[in-house]
């Protein structure tokens, strides 16, 4: 079949189609956000993306038109199709809701054009409309094509990213690990020497327990965070405030220890959340704060609070975790290294202070598995570690803003 064969009513088509074009992406949007959930705001978050659609319909008319004016990897119409796929890329779509949202698109441009044409009085062969039936079929796949290839390509980079990540956390843990088992084979060596008194015993067998301990709550939440990109029915799943009391448990002997006492307020977001990365993540923070605690002051705290807000850059919900205390603090000019792999502040002056600097890393590589991002800011006194998730569940009615009221432990 020769496509670009003269057809009488393609221009006629092709003229129509631009004139509805508002009402066709009207209807494109009413059935896309049925589909998927989210309203007109959600799918276009910027006043230019609004105009994406409409130019798709009248780059199909064009070729409708004249398919010698081919849809180019240069031209404007495949520049929109592709910060489409972007944009779906962001919004967390599958290759499925992509696959059917142009099966939806050809599906009403086709519809329209099937209506337009018992409208026509114009003398038409039935070659010439399956002409323009196969030109419309080729400008939406040329179009849904470069959805989908900067889509796939946006994928595989975060793929990539991930996997150079999963590497690094591989390798950070390990070496957690080895030190943790280094730890407790040197203290079990120094048990088997004679002439030990029993408070030097009891202080290398708490070594031992310790360190056991830690390691246990380590293999607990990688068995959960090994899930993470799996079969979400197969991940565990819990209430935050349940979740906050399950790390503060984990840690009270510990902080009784040295008398810190951790907080935990009675009115955090009763949302849903990942067991395994919101568990680690406080351990991981609470376990810091009691570390850093500051032995010069006579009352020593941790506030575990919380709050819901809403992402204006991706209209989504969040749920913060704020880790507050009141200990040492960290020095300015070390803020900047948190975060990294084996980075300890106060490394040079503080002493007893066990553990190897993967703390935060650690806090920071598991948040980011579910989209979220961990932070630390430094208020007069102490510090305040956080991290934000996007909000999985949360009751109906629930109000945002910080929550205030606190409870203790």
């Amino acid at each position: 079949m020769d496509i670009t064969a003269d057809c009488p009513i393609a221009a006629t088509l092709a003229s129509r189609l631009r004139a509805a074009k508002t009402e066709l992406t009207a209807r494109w949007l009413e059935r896309i956000s049925e589909r998927v959930s989210l309203g007109p705001g959600k799918l276009f978050p910027s006043d230019e993306l609004l105009d994406h659609v409409p130019l798709l319909m009248l780059g199909i008319a064009d070729y409708l038109e004249d398919p010698s004016q081919s849809v180019s990897g240069d031209s404007a119409v495949l520049a929109k199709a592709m910060e489409l796929g972007a944009l779906r890329y962001a919004q967390g779509f599958d290759e499925y809701e992509i696959l059917k949202e142009f099966e939806i698109f050809g599906g009403i441009v086709y519809s329209f054009l099937v209506r337009t044409v018992d409208e026509l009085t114009e003398p038409c062969t039935h070659a010439e409309l399956m002409i323009c039936a196969h030109r419309l079929y080729r400008a939406v796949a040329l179009i849904q094509e470069a959805t989908a290839t900067q889509y796939l390509r946006l994928m595989k980079e975060r793929l990539t990213e991930r996997e150079e990540r999963l590497r690094a956390f591989n390798r950070a843990l390990t070496h957690e690990m080895r030190n943790r088992i280094g730890a407790c084979m040197g203290a079990g060596q120094l048990l088997e020497l004679s002439g030990l008194s029993e408070s030097k015993r009891q202080q290398l067998a708490g070594i031992i327990v310790r360190n056991a301990d830690s390691m246990r709550i380590v293999m607990d939440n990688l068995l959960e965070l090994t899930r993470l990109d799996g079969d979400s029915r197969h991940q565990r799943h819990v209430r935050l405030p349940q979740a906050a009391a399950e790390a503060a448990r984990q840690l009270r002997e510990m902080a009784r220890g040295i008398g810190v006492e951790i907080r935990i307020a009675d009115t955090l977001p009763d949302v849903e959340v990942n067991a395994a990365v919101v568990e680690l993540a406080m351990v991981n923070l609470l376990s810091n704060g009691i570390k850093y605690a500051d032995m010069a002051k006579p009352v020593r705290w941790i506030e575990v609070r919380g709050r819901v807000v809403d992402d204006d850059a991706t209209h989504l919900r969040h749920v913060v975790v704020e880790v507050h205390d009141n200990g040492v603090g960290v020095p300015e000019d070390e803020r900047e290294h948190l975060f990294e792999r084996f980075f300890r502040a106060h490394g040079s002056v503080e002493t007893g202070v066990e553990g190897t600097g993967l703390g935060l890393s650690i806090v920071r590589e598991a948040v980011r598995t579910l989209g979220g991002r961990a932070w630390a800011e430094f208020p007069d006194g102490g510090s305040l570690f956080a991290f934000a998730i996007p909000c999985r569940r949360a009751p109906e009615g629930m109000k945002t803003g910080e929550v205030e009221e606190r409870t203790r432990l």
